[in-house]
């Protein structure tokens, strides 16, 4: 491949000498050579890890290696239903981790189908045809509308060309292309105006280009690279349990030693005490864990589809609830990506609409009416078609009354001068019942410069160049794309159709303004995010004006010094550019590799990023986020396939509502948690304490796993169900290095288990004191509630069980009272006594366990209703 030169900055015939190659076109036998020497214009796939390799992967998870170890012990003390249960569960792990690994491979995939499947070619000095794939540097290409550019080219001859480089670089309206040499080195990308570039598409016009790159070399081929070689980030929720597996094992280790020893101290025999010891293990590794978090991020991504969000990357509905920044792109994410006339100046006025045509009032009839005849709008399929600005001049003449339909049979065209980039301008003749009028369209200052006089309410006046010229420059500062509009009468049709004899003493018609609008409920769903804490960034290949009009209406910035531009980001280090991204709300034409450098700006400033997009430009920053989410419907599928989550609507407030789903989901699994850690510090306190005591072992292995099954199990599931806490968005996001077991739950853990296990050793102490034979099935029942009434107390984080309702989730009430019936029939049914070492209570003890376990409930109550008022964990 030649070397990467500033192409747009060498002369037409510089880039002829440097590729070795002529308008002409190459010859057969050096196209042979350079097809050897670069290779075929594609994307060639990366090194590709085997299914085994990748299946493997999934198993170095510590949690994971600890499940497998406690499946293994399971075993060992013959408790086989154990060791499937925790076995299925790694393996449906795996599975999620391995369909995860080929997001990238199918993102990169899909950037190779982008590539266009012909081009037409000049070789030995005739145009052929061929595959896109066989084009090499010094090709010469020719290039007309609806074609897509197969290969990055600078451009040697144009034609009104336009070029639509949306995907690639964020621009809303089509790009006007030249020939000319640019001066400026380090131009962003969009601005490169001489070059076109591989898979943007030609909107308008013909030219010729000479090729200067072919597959990873071009643009495009540079995102493909960064998006092999960027490494996806783990969630918030995938760090906190790696952290929360390593602690548990070391803590569960130290406590199994303890019991051993305090057991063997007490004169009980070896064996009994190890596999004590070893169930005690067991029980306290939350082997359904990995299955809550798989069930609820399911769960989650289900209700999320009903609201138009498809989750590619479950555990990544969790990350919504952590993100602290939302870094979007405008196109098509906050904006429709579809122009709109939306001011319209003449007459020394400024309306947001025109005068219906049926008035004819003046100036306004004239600039509807050049509207709707000076554009080369067709209709196919019963719809409009053509270039996006004359779309929306055809749309906003024809939504005040100016059909063109209409018109042109009134005023049918004679001739054209088609739009070029150096005289930015268009103009039509037309047929009139005073002869021939001429419309013209371009850029303000070209029109303005044109005009002698200025049509008003009162008739043709002289024209104030600097008053119309000052007006321009006010609506684009204000982000607009502004367009002059102008006529001139003929007495006869010109024998002379040239732009130097028909774009002169022009009569000036007005302005019109035209900008990609906001969508409708995006401000919304921007102050939506505010409340939540959350931060929204606009990140654009658009430009600065547009960007900072369309960020002031979402409110997302008020001033433009919350504004970036690539330009000036290229000139900042590292250092320097940290010191500044939190400040910063807008960031304007920005390349790719800028994109993913503010990305993880952000993230190495703590901050927890979600990145939306649609275009091609968006892939690599889209997965380098915390979370990538693309739209469904005007997206790429470059960018669909390098996403999390894609919005099927294509609707920024979807988010929103994935947000909160995200904060209910890790809400929940929190509540699994302390729950579950909370049972299991219960278990081990009873076992720990009671020897000290001076009693028994309370519970042999058989009742602790079945405790363990029963009560972890179903009411453990059933906290994937629980509805959302009430104002879970007017609270800030969770901080990203912030603990698990942060807002009193490692207390909670601590101080419920103690008391779980307390009531527990009471209860125990009774029945032995009573001397009773079943004083052993007392205790197991009293641990056995106990954990149930826990799992209704800690429904809601603060709210009290009966403000939020006992029947607000059934799943958890069906858990709980399965739960029991369970119990029952371990106590009362004879075959279940024999293979758990149970006896029947009598009623009134099993009342008794009841009222005791109750006690739990009642606690958690007071301790709910202490923290409301910030009595406790206020500030943990």
């Amino acid at each position: 491949m030649p070397p990467p030169f500033a192409w747009h900055t060498m002369s037409i015939d510089a880039v002829l000498t440097q590729l070795q190659t002529s308008a002409a076109g190459l010859q057969s036998a050096t196209v042979l050579q350079r097809q050897v020497e670069y290779g075929a214009n594609a994307m060639p796939a990366g090194r590709r890890l085997s299914i085994l390799r990748i299946v493997l992967k999934q198993f170095t998870d510590f949690m994971i290696m600890v499940l497998l170890i406690a499946a293994l012990i399971s075993g060992v003390v013959g408790e086989p239903q154990d060791t499937i249960v925790i076995l299925i569960i790694v393996l449906l792990n795996a599975l999620i981790g391995t369909v995860q690994e080929y997001r990238a491979e199918r993102a990169v995939a899909a950037l190779r189908k982008l590539a266009a499947p012909e081009a037409h070619v000049i070789r030995d000095g005739q145009t052929i045809s061929l595959a896109a794939t066989e084009l090499v540097p010094g090709d010469v290409v020719l290039l007309e509308a609806g074609n897509i550019v197969p290969a990055d080219l600078r451009l040697l001859e144009v034609e009104a060309l336009q070029a639509d480089e949306s995907t690639l670089t964020g621009e809303s309206h089509p790009v006007d292309k030249t020939t000319e040499t640019l001066t400026a080195v380090d131009l962003p990308t969009g601005d490169r105006i001489n070059l076109a570039y591989k898979s943007s598409v030609i909107s308008r016009g013909r030219g010729t280009g000479v090729v200067v790159a072919t597959g990873l070399h071009t643009e495009i081929g540079h995102i493909a690279a960064l998006l092999q070689s960027e490494e996806g980030v783990k969630t918030p929720l995938q760090q906190r349990l790696t952290r929360f597996g390593r602690y548990l094992a070391l803590a569960i280790l130290a406590i199994c030693v303890v019991v051993f020893v305090a057991g063997l101290l007490q004169g009980q025999a070896v064996m009994l005490m190890f596999l004590t010891a070893v169930s005690l293990a067991v029980a306290a590794i939350p082997e359904a864990l990995p299955a809550v978090v798989t069930i609820s991020l399911a769960f989650g991504a289900s209700k999320l589809i009903r609201h138009q969000a498809l989750v590619r990357n479950l555990p990544a509905v969790e990350t919504l609830g952590s993100v602290t920044c939302i870094c979007t792109d405008k196109t098509g994410t906050l904006t429709e990506n579809r122009m709109t006339a939306e001011i319209f100046f003449s007459n020394e006025q400024s309306r947001a609409t025109l005068p219906d045509a049926a008035t004819q009032s003046q100036p306004w009839y004239a600039l509807g009416t050049a509207l709707a005849l000076n554009n080369d709008v067709t209709h196919k399929n019963g719809h409009p078609a053509g270039e996006p600005t004359e779309l929306a001049l055809h749309a906003a003449a024809h939504r005040f009354g100016f059909d063109k339909s209409v018109l042109h049979p009134q005023q049918p065209r004679l001739a054209i001068l088609a739009f070029d980039s150096e005289r930015k301008q268009m103009t039509t003749l037309h047929a009139n019942t005073d002869g021939v009028i001429a419309y013209s369209k371009g850029a303000p200052e070209k029109i303005i410069a044109q005009c002698t006089q200025v049509l008003s309410s009162a008739g043709a006046m002289q024209i104030d160049r600097t008053a119309m010229l000052t007006q321009a420059e006010t609506l684009a500062h204000e982000g607009y794309r502004v367009l002059a509009f102008a006529q001139r009468q003929f007495d006869q049709q010109p024998e002379n159709i040239t732009a130097e004899y028909i774009e002169q003493d022009l009569t000036f018609l007005g302005l019109v303004a035209l900008i990609d609008p906001p969508r409708a409920e995006v401000p919304q769903a921007v102050a939506d995010c505010l409340s939540a804490g959350i931060t929204p960034v606009m990140i654009t290949g658009d430009h600065p004006g547009t960007a900072l009009a369309i960020a002031k209406r979402l409110g997302i910035a008020d001033g433009s010094n919350t504004l970036l531009t690539g330009a000036v980001l290229a000139q900042l280090s590292d250092a320097e550019f940290a010191a500044t991204v939190e400040t910063r709300r807008i960031y304007a034409r920005v390349s790719p590799e800028q994109k993913l450098r503010i990305v993880k700006a952000l993230q190495s400033n703590g901050e927890f990023v979600a990145m939306t997009g649609d275009g091609v430009n968006d892939a690599p920053a889209l997965k380098r986020a915390n979370i990538g989410v693309a739209m469904g419907q005007k997206g790429t599928d470059v960018a669909r396939e390098a996403a999390d989550m894609v919005l099927l609507d294509d609707n920024f407030a979807t988010i929103v509502h994935a947000i909160r789903a995200g904060r209910r989901i890790f809400d929940n699994i929190r509540k699994f948690i302390k729950y579950t850690m909370t049972s299991n510090s219960g278990e081990i306190w009873t076992l720990f304490l009671a020897p000290f005591l001076g009693l028994p072992i309370p519970l042999l292995p058989i009742h602790i796993l079945w405790i363990n099954l029963v009560t972890d199990g179903l009411p453990g599931l059933a906290f994937t169900t629980e509805p959302a806490e009430p104002g879970i968005m007017q609270r800030a996001p969770r901080a990203p290095d912030e603990s698990i077991f942060a807002h009193g739950m490692w207390q909670h853990i601590v101080w419920i288990g103690l008391l779980i296990g307390g009531l527990s050793i009471t209860a125990m102490a009774w029945a032995i004191a009573r001397d009773t034979a079943y004083w052993q099935t007392v205790v197991f029942t009293v641990l056995t509630l106990a954990q149930l009434f826990h799992a209704l107390a800690i429904r809601s984080e603060t709210a009290s069980l009966w403000r939020i309702g006992v029947f607000s989730n059934p799943p958890m009430l069906a858990a709980v009272l399965l739960t029991i019936v369970l119990q029952l029939v371990v106590i009362y049914l004879p075959l279940c006594n024999d293979i758990f070492h149970t006896q029947p209570l009598p009623w009134f003890e099993l009342l008794n366990c009841v009222a005791i376990a109750s006690l739990v409930l009642v606690a958690v109550e007071i301790e709910k209703w202490l923290a409301r008022r910030g009595v406790i964990y206020a500030n943990s």
